[in-house]
């Protein structure tokens, strides 16, 4: 399989690099002008009523490298102009990334351009908390944090490693980082309003435990108060995967496994939970309902007039891809049946009319789970003895672990839709 082009090269040449990679694994045939932005509509195939929702991590790469299979299933989705056949949103849980960096990669991996637009991090549905983009945020993650949450609508936020350098006495774990003499207090940082949880920061207990100190100081660290106040300041989480999947044999932590650390020392410590004001990316609802209105508005841009009425969600982890699908899909009948206004999951934008009308899952076996591995990757034998691990304010429910549909690979699931759909090969 010939190399693709690096990212150097994307940006050297964007409008040539995904025709020369896509002919060198032999995909493109004429090509043809393309009007607008670039977008063709094959008139030998009616309009596309479905749509993928693709997970990447486990599904398309495994670390920084493509899963095969992950290119024979693009030979399908893409026509002979270097267009997308069908509608596809790309929806990982990642966050420590920017968006049009996000899409850059996989353009560079999967040989054909991916807009930014088509691309949804674990925390692109702030966007809609705008109650919250005003306010002073502590932020916690990894990359590029101020960025990102200036992306999301947030104009004022204050890192960890800020707050450190602010406070120093409050980092005291790490014997080499621990002033060496005692440092005046200071009265003129302003206060903190918020927490936001991006993705899982790199040092641990500096972060538990600075987030801990706003928390329990109602935003004052440098204060601190007798009794830790509760309702405690809004916090906003994203990714909440326990478990990922790299190029490690095993599955790694994840941003989840840093919230149930955080939850619990919270708890331990004031003997009461820890309350999020959103938590989004997978499995959340919200996270399909954004996923959904980019459905939409990329089937509007390319002009297929007939409503997106099926989408397809394939994953390789049970707990955020399968049960987020299934807790979407049934969600969808809900709002069917009973007729419930067209808002998003918590109420905070008003969306469009939606002809969805459904959400399958389809699992596949090159990431997370795995049939033939050790535990946690395979099913247990029985269900409702399995280890649970989402989150903790998702209540467990065995019918939204299993996938409407197992394959080994996500080649096996596009053809597999293609088929269901009566699409050729």
């Amino acid at each position: 399989m010939a190399v693709l082009h690096s990212l150097a090269a994307v940006r050297a040449a964007p409008g040539l690099w995904w025709r020369a990679a896509r002919a060198s694994l032999g995909l493109l045939g004429p090509l043809g002008p393309c009007p607008g932005r670039g977008y063709c509509v094959d008139a030998a195939q009616s309009p596309p009523t479905f749509g993928f929702l693709l997970d990447i991590d486990g599904v398309l790469v495994r670390g920084h490298r493509v899963i095969p299979a992950a290119l024979e299933a693009f030979r399908r989705l893409v026509n002979a102009h270097g267009q997308l056949r069908v509608p596809v949103v790309f929806v990982t849980n990642a966050g420590n990334i920017l968006q049009h960096s996000k899409a850059q990669e996989l353009s560079a991996l999967l040989g054909f351009k991916v807009e930014p637009d088509q691309v949804i991090l674990s925390h692109s549905p702030m966007k809609l908390f705008s109650q919250y983009h005003n306010k002073r945020m502590l932020v916690s993650g990894q990359g590029p944090l101020v960025e990102n949450a200036r992306v999301l609508g947030f104009e004022n936020v204050v890192t960890v490693d800020e707050l450190r350098m602010a406070f120093p006495v409050l980092d005291m774990v790490d014997l080499q980082r621990r002033p060496k003499t005692t440092p005046l207090p200071r009265n003129d940082f302003p206060a903190i309003e918020g927490v936001l949880l991006l993705g899982e920061p790199v040092r641990w207990e500096t972060s538990l435990q600075l987030i801990m100190d706003v928390l329990l100081s109602n935003g004052n660290p440098g204060t601190g108060l007798a009794t830790a106040p509760y309702p405690h300041l809004p916090v906003l989480a994203s990714n909440m995967d326990l478990l990922w999947m790299a190029e490690a044999k095993m599955p790694r932590f994840g941003h989840g496994t840093f919230l149930l650390c955080l939850e619990t020392i919270y708890r331990k410590v004031t003997g009461k939970e820890l309350r999020y004001e959103g938590l989004m990316g997978k499995p959340s609802v919200l996270t399909y309902q954004y996923a959904e209105d980019l459905i939409r508005q990329q089937a509007e841009r390319r002009g297929w007039v007939a409503p997106i009425q099926k989408l397809y969600a394939i994953g390789d982890n049970p707990m955020s891809d399968v049960y987020g699908a299934n807790l979407f899909h049934k969600y969808l009948q809900m709002a069917k049946h009973d007729g419930a206004e067209e808002r998003g999951a918590d109420g905070l934008w008003k969306r469009r009319p939606s002809a969805t009308q459904s959400c399958a899952s389809i699992l596949v076996c090159t990431g997370v789970y795995n049939p033939k591995g050790p535990e946690p990757t395979r099913p247990a034998q029985d269900a409702e003895e399995a280890p649970f691990h989402g989150h903790r304010d998702f209540s467990f429910s065995p019918g939204l672990m299993e996938a409407s549909h197992i394959v080994n690979d996500v080649n096996e699931a596009v053809q597999l839709v293609f088929h269901k759909e009566g699409w050729p090969l």
